[in-house]
């Protein structure tokens, strides 16, 4: 199911204020899991290719990402890109075999932005795997290219090691013992020794096995009996067909990992990693029909999808991050398709969705509580409920105000059939539009 983009080779994408103080509170917000539900689960974006071969748009699609209220993004440093040549001083960043090129421009472009960075380690150079493709596992040296990069960004806090370890398009050999002892465990020791500040996570597996892969359950068991080394575990709960809802796999496989069974893998990663590991969903998103007749799922359905997931993430505890994959999407029909917006850049529903995510959490006969976020701005943000009469828009009630992180839980008098919106007062984007069930 992963693919090779040509842009990024080898690379698999299917699942690929004071700023000190903003990361400083999202480092704290993700390292320790909550008691109860997810309130400060952080929800950011991924889309390599976008960002990095923007050239001189890049400043426009990093305004796109504040228009998105995205204060966190996911972004890959290829170690086999930076480093095509051994480093005389693998842990010195200014070596000058070190090319940090186009990374560097979007890194600190994310960092003017004030927008958090996740950083992905992937992609061994051939001098450090004998000679083969990036997704040949290294006998050794993550780790030490690791320092170097937390050396060069010294406010990136956030990291995982490597990308879906536990399939072949990624990793050769497929091992979780070797992913262990040859990346995870050595490069969380030199991040943390680069500083106190890093938060490590591992696994970041694939939510399926196939015939060339292992399921994400066993990987996760065999990084146990490893002793993998982490601050967090990640998955990328991709939906198993467009069948699925994030409530509902229409039929799971053993050992299968999707949003659908999130409570399962939540008490998996407290069983073999402890109660106050967080999981982080690093890659997740629906495609879309258009284009894609055969995978992709329909504008609007996509746009439920993406606020029913964030609704269930924040109602779970110890789940602390969910990025959402892509922004755009790739021009070519066999690439991925689960942009905000399509390939000549017209944003779907699920722009305004992710901006401003509205969703039914329960409802009673003639009551119905939602949720919802609004995601640009900071601090407690002004917004109204708002129900269609059947010709015009009328306020449910007066100005609300979101939690500081502008998180908002309402009980609503409505019976099913009714529609509702939540509006953001001065953003000029409202939610898409909530029929109660």
């Amino acid at each position: 199911m992963p693919f090779t983009d040509p842009r990024l080779p080898w690379l698999s994408v299917l699942r690929i204020g004071v700023v000190g103080a903003l990361v400083a509170a999202f480092v704290l917000g993700v390292a320790a899991a909550p008691a109860a539900a997810s309130p400060s689960a952080q929800f950011g974006v991924q889309d390599d290719a976008w960002l990095l071969y923007a050239g001189a748009a890049l400043p426009q699609r990093l305004d796109t990402l504040d228009r998105l209220g995205v204060r966190l993004v996911r972004f890959t440093l290829r170690w086999d890109e930076v480093a095509p040549t051994r480093p005389r001083n693998q842990l010195d960043p200014n070596d000058p075999a070190y090319r940090w090129g186009p990374f560097d421009a979007v890194i600190r472009g994310l960092h003017a932005h004030g927008i958090a960075t996740l950083l992905t380690l992937w992609g061994s150079p051939r001098w450090a795997n004998g000679g083969h493709a990036p997704n040949r596992l290294p006998a050794a040296g993550l780790g030490s290219f690791a320092y170097a990069a937390s050396k060069r960004y010294p406010w990136v806090h956030l990291w995982t090691v490597w990308n879906e370890p536990n399939t072949r398009v990624a990793a050769v050999p497929v091992s979780p013992k070797l992913y262990v002892t040859r990346l995870l465990n050595p490069t969380y020791a030199l991040l943390h020794r680069a500083s106190r500040a890093n938060v490590v996570a591992g696994g970041v597996t694939s939510p399926r096995s196939t015939a060339s892969s292992m399921s994400p359950y066993a990987f996760m068991v065999g990084m146990h009996a490893a002793r993998a080394r982490l601050d967090a575990y990640a998955q990328n709960p991709y939906p198993s067909s467009r069948f699925d809802t994030p409530f509902k796999e229409a039929g799971r496989a053993s050992g299968t990992f999707t949003m659908a069974h999130l409570s399962t893998i939540r008490a998996d990663v407290t069983r073999f990693f402890g109660l106050r590991t967080p999981l982080w969903l690093t890659e997740y998103g629906y495609q879309t029909n258009p284009p894609d007749r055969i995978l992709g799922v329909s504008p609007a359905l996509q746009a439920t999808y993406e606020n029913e997931a964030a609704m269930k993430v924040w109602a779970q505890p110890g789940v602390t991050m969910l990025i959402h994959f892509i922004v755009r999407d790739d021009p070519e029909l066999g690439g991925w398709q689960s942009g905000f917006f399509n390939a000549a850049g017209t944003a779907k529903p699920s722009f305004a969705a992710f901006a401003v995510p509205f969703a039914e959490q329960s409802r009673s006969v003639r009551r119905v509580v939602v949720w919802g976020q609004v995601r640009p701005g900071t601090g407690a943000r002004p917004y109204v409920i708002q129900r269609w009469t059947g010709r015009v828009w009328t306020n449910v009630g007066g100005v609300r105000r979101t939690g500081v992180g502008g998180t908002l839980r309402v009980a609503i008098a409505a019976t099913r059939g009714t529609k509702l919106r939540l509006e953001p007062l001065q953003l000029g984007l409202a939610s898409r539009v909530l029929t109660v069930a």
